[in-house]
């Protein structure tokens, strides 16, 4: 549990989270502000990230800007990006941790469905990381990406594909810009996350006992699925100067898990069509 960079590893870095109200984004936004950096959390749930910014903030000198912010509609991310830069003069570093998924047979989805999936996840990301790239090339500020993927970003899984398709474009993304940008002194990398459970997120993608029918440690070689502070201290790595000379790569951190098998959700060839109903039902509530 102990932190892995010394205290004021971020000091006088401006950071900006989407997703960073709950879950993961959450977590790395708590850690980057112990760290000493200023934060910019994003999220659609205004009057969450105005919790989250006082919870955080209440336990240390510092400054946490929480905007709401679809990132599909590109005039509030511009929104998000003006305030960020009227509050702090400056961004340094973008993380790209919103995200959307659901579980289904991919034979059952509509067209809106993969939207709604891709146009978070991908158009998304690309809505930020287009906007803010501009800026810091214009204004020749020096600036880092990092943008949180999956391993089935280049395996592939069933019954996760719009969530496949998109975060394959976002990882091929990062690499294409980690080498047209870097003459700009702007470095792009990505994170690929294995199991790291979430209550929220979870629970809606696994509803029920199926969590424990499908429990994802048990496809793990370390035997355990992964710890927040874990994927927190990787974050805080590259997002500091210590990974200067990183630039265009993925790191995994899934305890091998998709090294003993690919596509996290591929098991969920067992779930039965009446079972695949009962999902199809939460998901649309």
């Amino acid at each position: 549990m102990k932190r892995m960079l010394k205290e004021n590893s971020l000091k006088n870095k401006s950071i900006l989270v989407t997703g960073g109200g709950s879950g993961l984004g959450r977590s790395m936004v708590e850690y980057f502000y112990e760290l000493g950096a200023d934060i910019i959390i994003t999220s659609r749930r205004e009057n969450l990230l105005i919790k989250v910014a006082k919870e955080i903030s209440s336990s240390k000198k510092g400054k946490i800007l929480p905007v709401a912010c679809d990132v599909r509609n590109i005039d509030e991310v511009n929104n998000v990006i003006k305030k960020s830069f009227d509050e702090f003069g400056k961004v340094d570093c973008l993380v790209n941790n919103a995200a959307g998924n659901f579980i289904s047979p991919t034979e059952r989805l509509s067209t809106r469905a993969f939207d709604a999936i891709i146009d978070i996840v991908l158009k998304g990301t690309v809505n930020f990381t287009l906007t803010l790239g501009k800026k810091w090339i214009k204004e020749k500020i020096d600036a880092n990406v990092l943008n949180i993927v999956t391993t089935y970003a280049w395996t592939g899984s069933g019954y996760v594909v719009p969530s496949a398709c998109a975060k394959a474009g976002v990882l091929s993304m990062t690499r294409s810009l980690a080498v047209e940008w870097a003459k700009y002194n702007i470095r792009l990398n990505a994170i690929a996350p294995g199991p790291f459970p979430t209550k929220g997120a979870w629970d809606r993608l696994l509803p029920g006992d199926l969590k424990e029918k499908f429990d994802p440690a048990k496809k793990v070689p370390v035997g355990r699925v992964g710890e927040h502070h874990e994927l927190s201290n990787l974050a805080a790595y590259l997002v500091s100067d210590f990974s200067s000379y990183i630039n265009g790569e993925v790191i995994t951190i899934d305890g091998g898990e998709w090294l003993k098998g690919a596509g996290q959700f591929n098991n969920l060839e067992l779930v039965t069509p009446e079972m695949w109903d009962f999902f199809e039902m939460m998901r649309k509530k």
